[in-house]
């Protein structure tokens, strides 16, 4: 059984936002608890910076590997949405102000930026080696 390009973008971007929403799982998912400083009574959280950090560090990895085998151009939508939608679900769940919408959208415009330098530089890498191995 053969598959088409097509359907090599179509499974290639369905895996991309599964492993997306992994990610966000893996990091940001589970934490819901923010932290209160008994001494000033400021609140922080919900994330630790390890989180952040760890969080942002797989998904330049996940990114920089799609672009090498996606286009760019679907790498940055899909990884976008995925994570925007499933940072955006947890935080409008969890937030009565109605701020959540804030961080969404900043939240869409630094995943598009992002996914999108990491992903052409992915494919930058990727067109580079595949003509120094021919």
């Amino acid at each position: 059984m053969t598959t088409t390009r097509g359907t090599q973008k179509l499974l290639g971007a369905l895996f991309l936002a599964v492993a997306t929403v992994g990610v966000w799982l893996l990091w940001l998912g589970w934490d819901t608890e923010y932290t209160v400083d008994p001494e000033t009574n400021s609140t922080s959280g919900p994330y630790e910076p390890w989180q952040v950090i760890g969080c942002v560090v797989t998904l330049v990895l996940l990114a920089a590997l799609a672009g090498m085998r996606l286009s760019p151009w679907l790498v940055a939508p899909v990884m976008t949405v995925a994570f925007t939608a499933a940072w955006s679900w947890q935080a409008a769940s969890t937030d009565d102000s109605g701020l959540w919408a804030v961080g969404a959208v900043l939240m869409l415009i630094g995943m598009a930026a992002g996914s999108t330098a990491v992903s052409l530089a992915g494919r930058r890498i990727g067109r580079r080696r595949a003509s120094r191995s021919r």
